[in-house]
């Protein structure tokens, strides 16, 4: 029996490239600074903090979905894998600014202090740190949308029916369509024709 699900290579492919959409725009949101007066104040950095959170959370979400569904004529294992490759980015990504969160809160816990030579280095160290730390964030982000359009190009979408008239040798390694198990009780029979030996004369 063939599992028809026309379609879902598309769909699946689709849903990559909208996730990937969305990683973009949170890039556009993150800038690098060339001077501490361009740095994020602390509420906005929180909610961009809270916003890489959340596209770590979506993407363990769209692996969790479908490694809990399993539907049959379907092998989503591809698609699983874009996602968790993502996910290593994502992850960096997410660490990176973390890191330049915390120098934030650095620089707000000395902005009343009087000014010293240690102070000035200090919030020197601070301020190229979180520069180079944003600066590895928009890099982070890059490469997740990167990973998940190439994931998407390299997905498969011939037809489940057109995958089960190929030998397995040809079948795309890429396919999210399993092929058709093979029935024994529908297999043809092949009978060998008997031929009674000829009779003797006696």
């Amino acid at each position: 029996m063939i599992h028809e699900h026309t379609g879902r290579a598309s769909m699946e492919k689709e849903e990559l490239y909208a996730v990937a959409a969305e990683v973009d725009e949170l890039r556009e949101k993150i800038t690098v600074p060339s001077s501490p007066a361009e740095l994020p104040g602390l509420v906005t950095a929180s909610r961009r903090l809270t916003e890489l959170s959340g596209l770590v959370t979506t993407l363990a979400d769209e692996v969790q979905s479908r490694a809990d569904n399993d539907t049959a004529g379907l092998d989503l294992g591809p698609v699983i894998h874009a996602y968790t490759a993502a996910s290593i980015h994502a992850g960096q990504a997410l660490a990176n600014y973390t890191e330049a969160y915390h120098q934030l809160g650095t620089l707000r816990r000395h902005a009343l202090a009087p000014d010293s030579g240690d102070l000035s280095d200090t919030r020197e160290a601070a301020f190229r740190m979180a520069q180079w730390r944003l600066e590895l964030t928009r890099d982070g982000l890059g490469a997740v949308s990167r990973s998940l359009r190439e994931s998407s190009d390299r997905i498969d979408s011939t037809p489940p029916r057109i995958l089960a008239a190929l030998s397995r040798s040809a079948r795309p390694a890429n396919s999210i369509y399993r092929p058709p198990a093979f029935d024994l009780a529908k297999a043809p029979v092949f009978r060998l024709a008997y031929t009674p030996e000829p009779r003797r004369g006696r």
